[in-house]
């Protein structure tokens, strides 16, 4: 896709809202660190890279709103900001990452002038790095991949997900690029349906053959030999080897492991999370009216009960291979990925 997710263009960030997909490429212009955060919650930018880029860019627009006149008043107001947006998706770390990244750029400096520039230039480098990051990601998962593979993936981790690429998508790209053949089934997602909205747009785009399937029909795929590999992205890893992904992941990985299909997870370093244990991550809890609702249209009855979390985890036995941009993790992967981290 040619077309960037998310970029800057003259002191503003402009990026596509994918809540208006596949039925319209509709720009939005953010010019205040709130509408970036707004934009994030809404899902109008999602994906665990091109909120990590957002956040980042967000931080470029509040040092711009800031009227602070010393440098100590600006890296207060930055901290501000960058509480208020962290707190728009918790349970990605990417988004926590770059404003971190973001943050210590602009402490190192003691003038206004300097740290609003380097707050910009860590957040352009930032987006610069995600398009490099997911290609080399394709590189490495593309040598998992062989001719006329049919490929099971869920939510969307595509070039919508990032700046740029995508990475389980991308690793579908960089296999299609070096010349085999490559199907894709992907599931609708539910409730927000980034599958069927953002993952066929995406293929279908790049001229890549897909095929959606309700979230119900992931068994009926695998049982009758329709798929023979499944490729998924992340918000979080841990050093356990845990993946924390759209919700609908944990039970595909179960589904793949009885039908004895290799599951991968593609992600970059800016994803995994080596300092926390599964129970002290945060589910995010979306609203219930993705669920009772499609659009305006209500699909169930008034009051009723609704668990909608945004993620599950997939524990690391079911997961056959992490794919980053230093190469391809495998099992004991508490091993694998301090092993990557120490030669980072």
């Amino acid at each position: 896709m040619v077309v960037k997710t998310i970029e800057w263009k003259n002191n503003s960030v402009i990026m596509i809202d994918q809540t208006k997909l596949p039925q319209d490429l509709v720009f939005v212009k953010c010019t205040k660190y709130i509408e970036i955060a707004n934009a994030i919650k809404k899902l109008i930018i999602r994906g665990a890279p091109a909120i990590c880029v957002a956040g980042a860019y967000g931080l470029s627009l509040a040092a711009i709103e800031s009227k602070a006149a010393a440098a100590e008043e600006l890296i207060h107001d930055l901290e501000n900001a960058k509480k208020i947006l962290f707190e728009t998706r918790p349970t990605a770390i990417n988004l926590s990452w770059g404003l971190e990244k973001v943050m210590q750029a602009a402490i190192k400096h003691n003038s206004v002038n300097k740290i609003k520039k380097s707050v910009l230039a860590t957040a352009n480098k930032l987006a610069i790095d995600d398009v490099a990051t997911n290609v080399a990601i394709g590189k490495h998962g593309s040598k998992l991949f062989g001719d006329n593979d049919v490929v099971m993936t869920h939510c969307n981790a595509g070039s919508l997900a990032t700046v740029s690429y995508g990475t389980a998508l991308g690793v579908i790209r960089s296999t299609k690029e070096i010349g085999k053949k490559v199907k894709v089934i992907a599931t609708e997602t539910r409730p927000i349906q980034q599958g069927s909205r953002l993952t066929a747009f995406e293929l279908k785009y790049d001229g890549i053959d897909v095929d959606i399937i309700p979230d119900t029909a992931a068994g009926y795929v695998m049982a009758n030999k329709l798929v023979n590999k499944v490729i998924v992205g992340a918000d979080r890893i841990l050093l356990t080897g845990h993946v924390f992904n759209k919700i609908g992941t944990y039970q595909l990985a179960i589904l793949a492991k009885h039908h004895q299909i290799p599951f991968y997870v593609a992600a970059p370093l800016s994803t995994f999370d080596l300092k926390h244990k599964p129970d002290d991550i945060t589910i995010e809890q979306r609203n219930p009216n993705e669920v009772t609702n499609i659009g305006n249209n209500k699909t169930a009855p008034e009051d009723v009960g609704v668990i909608n979390p945004a993620f599950d985890i997939t524990p690391p036995s079911m997961i056959n291979g992490i794919i980053t941009e230093k190469g391809i993790l495998e099992q004991p992967y508490e091993i694998s990925i301090k092993k990557i981290f120490e030669t980072k």
